[in-house]
């Protein structure tokens, strides 16, 4: 696509901010008008059509596809939205760990206990850890204290928490994420520790490297747009 606008302006609105290219208000793929709750997010997504060149590349709007993400699929279809986050609780990747004597073990204790402690005593829950990969179920108390969780989120973070959660395979790390000081490398970091542990045994390979950069790089971008649709 070329870039085919020349003025890129944010609006008020009564439900919202949107932006306007050329006067002509943004739409969700959908159709309908893209307008999120923040000056500071409206601002932010209208960077995105502002720094563009032509053509137009499609990987430098990861907030709009977010904002689109919120009011195109999660705001109508929000319980189905919080069952597809829930379920990386209920298999979160931190509560699997290599078995007790493995080297690996003691690094996934020493990363992943911090953050699994830290969730439990946030929402008065308990996870079950394994050893191995096969499937352990949760307490149902704490599926049910997580969707109390997610429920009290709204639309824009629950689209942002999606993607926290599917690229870290961990419903914790994504909770954490959401924290108004979290640390983006630190928490990618521990979602890939079994990926980084092998590189470091065995190096890197370039295209696993590249997808990490690439994970990351849109990890953050949603913590970053979690924080500006509630400022």
């Amino acid at each position: 696509m070329k870039r085919f606008w020349r003025e890129i302006g944010v609006e008020r609105t009564p439900l919202g901010w949107g932006v306007s290219l050329d006067g002509r208000r943004v739409r969700t793929q959908r159709g309908v008008p893209q307008l999120v709750p923040t000056r500071e997010l409206a601002e932010a997504l209208a960077e995105e059509w502002r720094v563009q060149s032509d053509p137009v590349d499609p990987a430098g709007f990861m907030l709009r596809d977010l904002a689109d993400y919120a009011i195109d699929v999660v705001g109508p279809e929000r319980s189905a939205a919080i069952d597809r986050i829930l379920a990386y609780g209920e298999s979160d990747t931190l509560c699997y760990r290599a078995e007790p004597d493995e080297p690996l073990a003691t690094r996934q204790r020493e990363v992943w206990e911090p953050l699994l402690k830290s969730c439990e005593m946030a929402h008065g829950v308990r996870f079950v850890r394994a050893a191995g990969v096969v499937h352990r179920p949760q307490p149902e108390a704490t599926l049910a204290a997580l969707r109390a969780r997610l429920d009290a989120l709204c639309p824009f973070e629950l689209a942002a928490l999606q993607t926290l959660a599917s690229i870290a395979a961990s419903l914790v790390v994504g909770l954490a994420a959401l924290e108004p000081r979290a640390d983006a490398a630190a928490l990618y970091a521990a979602a890939n520790l079994e990926e980084d542990w092998q590189a470091g045994l065995w190096g890197w390979e370039p295209e696993a490297e590249a997808r990490r950069a690439r994970n990351l790089t849109e990890f953050s971008a949603a913590m970053r747009f979690a924080k500006l649709a509630r400022n």
